[in-house]
């Protein structure tokens, strides 16, 4: 089958959204599907186009098999109109992208943005194909829980976006458990439209290695049990209390915080670094993801954090599982079917929102107790080559997707097999 994947998020920018999209295209070439994708020049999280995509409105690549349409945005982070334009103009473009890519078998569109419905839609009415909507966040939901933004006129026309688009889709398709429970239950899509293709994890990749000697070194962390942040710097990440746990930490010298990533909340966590005046804390930018699993053979642990509002409790950070692949223990900040996935697979501490003593104390645990950060690990490991390996994900999404069961009237994916 061919595929055309229309996002407005995608490698190189790190993220993850990007690193899930990457990864299912991936897996679909080498099931032997044809993928082109339909993307921004790369700008997130920083809102600048990175180095090499600063001119030209459009851009073609080939990416170990993946064709990627590359079309001008207008670059911005963070709220207001500066972002309702990066979304817009995205909107807009994406249909100079999409004249460019062959007629798929299936489009496969990532909200958010909502927008994206549109070209989609209309894409498919001039091929006659039909689109799949993924549901990765649940806007405006989380917009309004977030308080990004209060209920008015425009959270208004969102829902309306959100409701035409569930109707137009041929397939809706959602990441976790929760959010497939929400939109059968409370968005009204019908069951026989419903999908379900989780966040999973490149086993290969992310695998238990020996420490990287060199590059412990080279970060000036020699003999540190080191907690890794790996990824975007979001404000939906509540990274402050860790900030105020690693003041909590300050005596236990062989204690270190590294964050690798970017995103909109950074500068405003590097200046409180500076305002609780810490030693034990390092910001370093993104690197390759390639680069990624060197940083997690050095780490004590990981670590994932997530604002204490309604609708985080129904996501499963991307961000997580590369922790678990990489045979390391992980320390989730969060409520919900996250915190409820690494309980069941006996991975990591959970910890609550909001309490920078208890999260110091889950750091110091792992610390002074090895045998425990082992078993974690291992436990981790085996959880995700059980259950969220890639190929094994996308296989079952193949099977929903393809099933004569769909064949004239689309049914549901059976949760149960692949939920956790």
């Amino acid at each position: 089958m061919r595929f055309l994947i229309l996002t407005q998020y995608f490698p190189p920018e790190i993220g993850g959204a990007q690193t899930r999209l990457k990864s299912f295209a991936s897996e679909l070439v080498r099931r032997g599907h044809d993928v082109e994708v339909v993307t921004a020049m790369p700008n997130y999280p920083r809102g600048k186009f990175f180095e090499g995509y600063e001119k030209g409105w459009y851009k073609r690549e080939d990416l170990e098999g993946i064709t990627v349409h590359r079309v001008w945005l207008y670059p911005a982070v963070g709220g207001g109109l500066k972002r309702m334009l990066n979304y817009t103009s995205f909107t807009a473009m994406s249909f100079y992208g999409l004249c460019r890519a062959q007629k798929p078998d299936y489009i496969f569109v990532e909200s958010p943005p909502l927008f994206l419905s549109f070209p989609a839609f209309l894409a498919g009415l001039v091929w006659r194909v039909p689109f799949i909507f993924n549901v990765a966040d649940l806007w405006p939901d989380v917009i309004v829980d977030g308080g990004f933004m209060k209920e008015g006129i425009v959270i208004t026309c969102l829902r309306k976006i959100e409701k035409w688009s569930y109707r137009r889709a041929a397939f809706v398709n959602a990441v976790t458990d929760w959010i497939f429970k929400l939109l059968q239950e409370r968005k009204s899509v019908p069951l026989q439209k419903l999908l379900f293709l989780p966040n999973g994890v490149d086993t290969q990749k992310f695998r238990p290695a020996p420490p990287d000697s060199d590059l412990r070194e080279q970060l000036g962390l020699s003999g540190k049990n080191i907690v890794l942040w790996a990824g975007t710097l979001g404000f939906a990440h509540g990274l402050e209390n860790v900030l105020l746990a690693a003041k909590l930490l300050e005596g236990e010298s062989d204690l270190h915080f590294l964050f690798v990533g970017d995103g909109s909340a950074r500068v405003g966590l590097q200046q409180m670094h500076q305002q609780l005046k810490l030693k034990n804390v390092t910001f370093r930018d993104p690197v390759p993801l390639d680069s990624v699993p060197a940083y997690f053979s050095i780490a004590l642990c990981g670590l994932a954090s997530l604002v204490d509002i309604p609708t985080y409790e129904g996501a499963r950070p991307s961000k997580l599982f590369p922790v678990l692949a990489s045979g390391k223990p992980l320390i989730f900040v969060g409520k919900g079917e996250a915190a409820q996935l690494v309980e069941r697979a006996q991975a990591g501490i959970v910890v609550p929102p909001g309490d920078p003593q208890c999260l110091a104390d889950a750091f110091l645990r792992l610390a002074r107790n090895p045998e425990l950060a082992a078993e974690l690990g291992q436990n981790g490991r085996r959880f995700v080559e059980n259950n969220l390996q890639w190929s094994k994900l996308v296989g079952e999404w193949l099977r929903q997707l393809t099933s004569d069961r769909i064949a004239e009237q689309p049914v549901a994916a059976d949760v149960s097999k692949v939920s956790l």
